[in-house]
């Protein structure tokens, strides 16, 4: 698919430079952790192709990672657990995951712009946008640092739980996933509180 060299403009409150995205990747998998990003962007540094990681090429992903954290004024990288996803839900596991990846910014934001419709519990100045990473610029820059850096764990995971084609599918419930699931049992790495693992260790 071909990537916007632009996102449309949007409309926020906010006019100054210290502005952060957060998105997160990673609540359909049945395996590994969810990662999120936060990102401050610099207005004297632009960066062209930004768009929502999931519309960009792994190609395209790999050289806007590097880009963006040459670029960017700060950025950050967090994540909630495996451990953390089953005993919170993933909801929760991902407000968290934002929340820290916004905390350990080198350069603390004056307002932030969180994907989608739910914020986490912060004293931060914030809004939420649905669909932030097709709109906004920072939060598509974290998109593309969350999903890069996911992936690259889920390729290290399938060396060492090899069989489920982690690489391939980085964790979600394909075809070839759901077999593996069956006819390998769970791994650590698996998310026990998600229905098709559940059931895989139910039956054990």
């Amino acid at each position: 698919m071909k990537s916007k060299s632009t996102l449309p403009p949007y409309v926020c409150s906010y006019s100054g430079d210290l502005l952060a995205g957060v998105d997160e990747v990673g609540r359909g998998p049945l395996a590994g952790d969810v990662v999120a990003a936060a990102v401050i962007l610099d207005p004297q540094a632009p960066i062209a192709g930004l768009a929502d990681s999931k519309k960009l090429s792994e190609k395209k992903r790999e050289l806007l990672f590097d880009e963006i954290r040459e670029k960017a004024l700060s950025f950050a990288v967090a994540r909630a657990t495996v451990e953390e996803i089953d005993q919170l839900n993933i909801l929760h596991a991902s407000l968290l995951a934002m929340k820290r990846a916004v905390e350990q910014l080198s350069v603390q934001p004056e307002y932030v712009l969180v994907d989608g419709n739910r914020k986490p519990r912060w004293h931060y100045d914030c809004d939420t946008v649905v669909k932030g990473d097709d709109r906004v610029a920072a939060i598509a820059a974290a998109s593309i640092l969350a999903k890069v850096t996911r992936d690259r764990e889920m390729v290290e995971l399938d060396k060492e739980y090899p069989g489920y084609g982690l690489a391939g599918h980085k964790g979600y419930p394909t075809k070839i996933h759901m077999e593996a699931l069956e006819r390998l049992g769970a791994t650590p790495a698996h998310r026990k509180s998600f229905a098709p693992v559940r059931r895989q260790l139910e039956l054990i």
